[in-house]
């Protein structure tokens, strides 16, 4: 799908944001460019915008943990990596959307394979940025079938995940006090 030129435009200020933001350490701005990126997702669900809001909300995480610092070629990834949001920028900015997803996709495969040693723990950072990227467009009104086939899921995994947030949201609003009150007018 191609984005309309606002579009193109929004994608690529938060590329140049990530960009600042990967190069400080900034692990909230990341999740915050993530999130937004999210809301153009849900908007025009496509793939390249959807991956673009996994892969910062994962770099956010590796950040975050400072999980980085135990990757030997850090810095050659987030060199390339930042050499290839800048191809992305270029790519939007002629509108040019095939050539951007394919610079987010060489960005997420970099990554992976710039793990060594943590490339299982890699995956499964992706993997949970995924899913949770899933609750975001699903809570924005996206069905789980189109959400899983946005972010390469299976509407298992989906499901699964929006099950038990659900069932985490319902304890919350319980009280222990209406928890009682419920138990005392049932014995009553």
């Amino acid at each position: 799908m191609k984005l309309p030129k606002e579009e193109c435009e929004n994608a690529a200020f938060v590329l140049e944001k990530t960009i600042k933001a990967l190069k400080k350490k900034d692990a909230p701005a990341l999740k915050s460019l993530s999130d937004k990126t999210i809301h153009s997702s849900c908007t025009y669900q496509d793939s390249g915008t959807t991956t673009s809001a996994v892969l910062i909300y994962a770099l956010s995480k590796i950040i975050e943990r400072e999980d980085y610092k135990k990757m030997i070629d850090w810095d050659k990834f987030e060199k390339k990596a930042i050499d290839l949001f800048n191809l992305a920028i270029d790519a939007l900015k002629k509108n040019k959307h095939e050539a951007y997803e394919k610079y987010i996709l060489q960005t997420r495969k970099l990554l992976e394979q710039t793990a060594g040693s943590l490339k299982d723990y890699i995956k499964e950072v992706l993997r949970k940025s995924s899913i949770n990227k899933a609750s975001k467009l699903y809570e924005h009104g996206i069905s789980s079938e189109q959400t899983a086939h946005l972010l390469g899921l299976s509407q298992w995994e989906i499901a699964e995940y929006l099950g038990t947030k659900t069932e985490i949201k319902q304890k919350e609003k319980i009280t222990i006090e209406k928890r009682a009150k419920i138990a005392l007018q049932f014995f009553s």
